[in-house]
């Protein structure tokens, strides 16, 4: 059950993460709070130095893999956070459930029990609502909201930069689930801490290049920006809890999957208090059924 509780965290941590990352990008540009945000991170685990050493040659390869799967999944999903609500950006991060429930299934043959799989049926179900947002449901949650569903959706659709960022989302959503399992297989035959000093190291390598190639400035107010030191605190103990739960045998890719997305209650519940989003109740009520079904995939 550890491994839960340590999962757990990570999700909530996750949710706060996303928080930070939005109110840090009002004061700085995405490129500068990533950067920073990468580099504060890496500084942050130099102390896991000295118990990072020795890993095996091949492993360097496959650690460097995973940096440049995250590298990009780094840059959809701060872009996309930075144009959309934090509470929408959250929900449709849990399609990452059915990406990963899908890598798990095939690439390292994980089952589904019943309760899983009505788990993922209630997940699924959740989504949906959410994209769709039946006018009945959405009018009796959202009394007094001046914009109706189809008003919304009209909105949306007339937005082709929109869309974009809804797309860069899931292609986030994609490769952290790709990053997710390799952490499994990788940390059979390594520690947490050598995953993580040379995963946060390969980082820092790819977005110096990215910065010297594209001749990205950057800004010298941006290390007094709170905000993305908070992040990177969180990122690391989040990170670190994440990698123990992945060593532990019994720990499945599947059923973590489902419980990192507890975080989305975060986002919605820290949309409405700190960004004043709309369309909060109506999120909840989406977010309560995904919960309903993480639930239910862990008795």
């Amino acid at each position: 059950m550890i491994w839960i509780l340590l999962v757990l965290l990570y999700g909530l941590f996750k949710g706060l993460r996303e928080i930070a990352k939005k109110k840090a990008m009002t004061k700085n540009s995405v490129m500068e709070v990533l950067v920073a945000y990468t580099i504060l991170s890496f500084v942050m685990v130099i102390p896991e130095a000295k118990a990072a050493m020795g890993m095996p040659g091949r492993f360097y390869i496959y650690v460097a893999l995973k940096s440049l799967v995250i590298f990009i999944a780094w840059m959809c999903s701060f872009r996309s956070l930075k144009h959309l609500p934090v509470s929408l950006y959250g929900i449709l991060d849990l399609s990452r459930v059915l990406f990963a429930t899908f890598l798990a299934v095939t690439v390292i043959h994980e089952t589904l029990n019943f309760n899983q799989i009505m788990g993922m049926l209630l997940v699924c179900c959740g989504l949906m609502l959410l994209k769709f947002k039946p006018a009945f449901l959405y009018s009796l949650l959202e009394k007094g909201n001046s914009q109706s569903p189809t008003d919304s959706k009209t909105q949306i659709q007339s937005d082709g930069k929109y869309k974009l960022y809804v797309f860069c989302a899931f292609v986030s959503c994609l490769l952290n689930a790709v990053s997710g399992l390799m952490d499994k297989i990788l940390m059979k035959d390594i520690n947490s801490s050598q995953l993580q000093f040379w995963y946060m190291l390969f980082l820092v390598i790819y977005y110096v290049i990215y910065m010297l190639v594209t001749r990205t400035p950057m800004s010298k107010t941006v290390l007094k920006n709170g905000w993305i030191w908070l992040m990177a605190l969180i990122f690391v103990i989040g990170d670190k809890a994440l990698f123990v739960a992945n060593a532990n045998p019994d720990s499945r890719v599947t059923i973590m999957t489902l419980i990192k997305q507890s975080g989305c209650v975060i986002t919605i519940i820290g949309g409405r208090l700190v960004f004043k989003e709309k369309d909060t109740t109506y999120r909840l009520v989406c977010a309560a059924v995904v919960i309903a079904g993480i639930v239910i995939s862990v008795l």
